[in-house]
C-alpha cells in the first residue's frame, strides 16, 4: 500500500542519472522501481548526462509526467521529470542539475534520494531511508546497501570485500544503521537544505566521497548514516566480474581521490581508506587459514587481497606525484550553480 509522506517522515524526491543508451531496460526498471515506492515520492527526476539521443528516447518514454490527473490533482504514481544535465560535468553535475529543479519547483522537499540508473530499489527502499530521518535527529544524510544483481556467475576468486569495485555493498560494512565515512552513491540521500549548504555536489567520480565527507565536516560525524535495510538491486554485468576490471578500479579509484581529497581541503581525510586497509591485512591471514583447511578458493581470494591493497597503495602514489606535478585535470563540476 503506497502512503503518502506525510506520516513517513521528511518530504523526499528521488533523482536518477543516465549516460547511455546500453542501459535503457535498466533505466526503466529504476524509473518504474521509484514510482512503485511504499512511500511516495513528490517527484521523480531523470537527468540525462550529454546524451541527445538519449535524452530525446525518455522524453518519449515519460513526456513530462510532473503533474496529476486524480481526484485530488495528483496521479496514481509520482511524475517523472526528465532534463538534461545543465553543467560541463558528468555525474555530481548531473546530480546538481536534479537538485536545481528540486529547489526552484519543489520547495517542500526536505530530501532528495538518488538512484543509479542500473539500479532498482526495493518498494521500502524510501520509507526505510526516511525512516532513519524520522528516528534519528543527527541524520543529514543517509545511504542504503546496494545489493549485488549478478548477470554472470561470481568469480570464486573475488573477495566480498571488494565489492565496492562495482559499487556494492560490501563486507566490512554496518548491518545496522550506523555513522560511516562514506556513503555508496547507487543507493543515497541527504536534506536538500544541508546540500545546498555545502555547494552541492563538486566531484565527476567521486561524488559520493564528496558528498559525505563535506556533510561530516560541516554536520559531524555522526550526521552521514548507513542504513543497510534500504536496499536496492544494483546491476553487476560480466565485465565488471573480470580480473582485468578489478585491477583498473583498485589503482585508478585511489589515483583519482588524491584530488578529490585536495579539492575537499579540511574536510577530507584517509581515515576510512586506512581502516579498510587494516582489515584486510587483518583479513589474508583468515583466508590463508581457510585454504590450508581444504577451501582452495580462499587462495585466490587472499591474493587478490593483497593485489587490491597493493594497487589501491600505487595509485595513491601516482595520484599524489600528478598532483605536486600539476598534471591532473580538475574536476568539472563545481557544485551548485
Amino acid at each position: 500500500m503506497v502512503q503518502e509522506q506525510s506520516g513517513a517522515g521528511p518530504k523526499a524526491a528521488v533523482v536518477i542519472c543516465a549516460y547511455t543508451e546500453q542501459r535503457w531496460d535498466l533505466l526503466r526498471d529504476s524509473v518504474a522501481s521509484a514510482q512503485a515506492q511504499t512511500v511516495r515520492p513528490e517527484q521523480v527526476v531523470v537527468v540525462i548526462d550529454h546524451n541527445d539521443d538519449l535524452l530525446a528516447r525518455c522524453r518519449r518514454e515519460w513526456p513530462d509526467t510532473g503533474h496529476g490527473s486524480g481526484p485530488d490533482g495528483r496521479s496514481a504514481e509520482p511524475g517523472v521529470r526528465v532534463l538534461a544535465n545543465r553543467h560541463p560535468g558528468r555525474l555530481g553535475s548531473a546530480r546538481n542539475t536534479g537538485v536545481e529543479l528540486l529547489t526552484a519547483g519543489w520547495p517542500g522537499v526536505e530530501v532528495v534520494a538518488f538512484l543509479d540508473d542500473d539500479a532498482a530499489a526495493d518498494p521500502d527502499w524510501l520509507e526505510t531511508l526516511l525512516r532513519a530521518y524520522r528516528e534519528d535527529a543527527e541524520a543529514v544524510a543517509v545511504g542504503g546497501a546496494p545489493q549485488p544483481r549478478y548477470l554472470s556467475p561470481r568469480p570464486a576468486w573475488f573477495p566480498v570485500e571488494f565489492n565496492w569495485v562495482y559499487g556494492c555493498h560490501y563486507e566490512g560494512l554496518p548491518t545496522e544503521r550506523e555513522p560511516v565515512r562514506h556513503l555508496i552513491g547507487a543507493s543515497m540521500s541527504v536534506r536538500v537544505e544541508a546540500l545546498v549548504k555545502v555547494g552541492g555536489f563538486h566531484s565527476d567520480n567521486h561524488d559520493d566521497m564528496d558528498l559525505s565527507h563535506r556533510i561530516a565536516a560541516e554536520f559531524g560525524p555522526r550526521s552521514v548514516l548507513y542504513e543497510p535495510r534500504a536496499t536496492v538491486r544494483h546491476t553487476v554485468t560480466p565485465d565488471r566480474l573480470a580480473w582485468g576490471y578489478f585491477w583498473r578500479r583498485c589503482f585508478g579509484v585511489n589515483r583519482g581521490k588524491v584530488l578529490a581529497f585536495a579539492d575537499l581541503g579540511e574536510a577530507g581525510n584517509l581515515n576510512a581508506e586506512l581502516a579498510f586497509a587494516r582489515q584486510m591485512a587483518a583479513r589474508v591471514g583468515r583466508r590463508l587459514g581457510r585454504g590450508l583447511r581444504g577451501d582452495r578458493p580462499a587462495f585466490g581470494q587472499a591474493g587478490a587481497i593483497v593485489a587490491g591493497l597493493a594497487l589501491a597503495g600505487l595509485g595513491h602514489v601516482v595520484g599524489t606525484v600528478e598532483l605536486r606535478l600539476g598534471r591532473t585535470q580538475p574536476s568539472a563540476t563545481k557544485g551548485l550553480g
